[in-house]
C-alpha cells in the first residue's frame, strides 16, 4: 500500500474515452484512487472526475500528449508525486484510423506507434521503480483483436497493437520475479465512438458475425481489466485475454 493514503492508486491512460471511462468507474467503485490521463478529451475527463469525486475518493485528471515522450514521463511523475506510488497501471490510450497502407504516411505510422505502443513503454518504465520497491504491481495493456489477427486498411493500428502484445509477454517475464503481473486485454468489436462511422446495418452485420450475437460494451472490457488486477488473477501473467464474443477463437 502506498504511504500517502490507505487506498491503492491506479493510473489509466486514455481515461476520457468510452473504454477508459468505464475502467475509471470500475476501479473507483472498488475503492481505488484514480489518476485519469487525457489529451483531447479534457472536458469529458474533468466531468467524470467531478462526478466521481462527489461519491468520495480521489479522482484527478492529468493532461499530456503521449506522442511526446517527455510529456508522458512528466505526467506520470506529477501524478506519482501527488497521489503516491501506483499499484496499477492501465495503458489504454489508443489512436486508430482506417487507411490503405499506400495512403498512410510515415509520419502517421509513427504517430500511431507513439500513442499505442511507445507510450506504454514510457509509462510502464516510469511506474516500475515504485512497483519493484513494493514487490507488487499490476500492469494491463489494452491491445485489440486486430493486434492478434490483423485488419485490412488498419496496418499501422494492427502492427502497433501486435507490438503491445509482444511488449506484454516480454515485460511479464522480466518483472515477474519482483511480484509484478503484466497482462493484456485485446477487445473485439466494442460499441464505442470509434465505430460511430458505421451505419446501423453495418453494426447489425457485425453483431450477426459474433457468436454471442452482440457487440461488446466498454463495461465488458473494464471487467476484464479489473479481473487482471484482482487477487483472483494472482497466478496469471504474460497472457492475452480477448473479450470478443467468440468473433475470433
Amino acid at each position: 500500500m502506498n504511504p500517502k493514503n490507505l487506498k491503492p492508486n491506479i493510473l489509466v491512460t486514455g481515461g476520457s474515452g468510452d473504454i477508459g471511462r468505464a475502467i475509471v468507474r470500475k476501479f473507483h467503485a472498488s475503492s481505488y484512487n484514480v489518476a485519469v490521463h487525457c489529451f483531447n478529451g479534457s472536458a469529458e475527463a474533468e466531468r467524470l472526475a467531478e462526478e466521481l469525486s462527489e461519491k468520495g475518493g480521489i479522482v484527478k485528471v492529468y493532461r499530456a500528449d503521449l506522442r511526446d515522450p517527455e510529456a508522458a514521463e512528466l505526467m506520470v511523475k506529477k501524478a506519482s508525486e501527488e497521489l503516491g506510488p501506483f499499484e496499477v497501471l492501465v495503458n489504454n490510450a489508443g489512436l486508430g484510423k482506417q487507411k490503405l497502407i499506400t495512403d498512410t504516411s510515415y509520419e502517421e505510422w509513427r504517430e500511431t506507434f507513439a500513442v499505442n505502443t511507445d507510450a506504454a513503454f514510457i509509462c510502464s518504465k516510469a511506474v516500475l521503480p515504485g512497483m519493484i520497491r513494493a514487490k507488487y504491481g499490476r500492469i494491463v495493456n489494452v491491445s485489440s483483436i486486430w493486434g492478434i489477427t490483423g485488419a485490412s486498411c488498419e496496418v499501422d493500428y494492427s502492427a502497433s497493437k501486435a507490438a503491445l502484445i509482444g511488449f506484454t509477454k516480454a515485460l511479464a517475464k522480466e518483472v515477474g520475479p519482483s511480484g509484478i503481473n503484466v497482462n493484456c486485454v485485446a477487445p473485439g468489436v466494442i460499441d464505442t465512438k470509434m465505430n460511430s462511422h458505421l451505419t446501423e446495418d453495418d453494426l447489425k452485420a457485425l453483431a450477426d458475425e459474433i457468436p454471442l450475437g452482440r457487440l461488446g460494451t466498454p463495461d465488458d472490457i473494464a471487467e476484464a481489466v479489473f479481473f487482471l488486477c484482482s487477487g483472483a488473477s494472482s497466478f496469471i501473467t504474460g497472457q492475452v485475454i480477448s473479450p470478443n464474443g467468440g468473433f475470433v477463437i
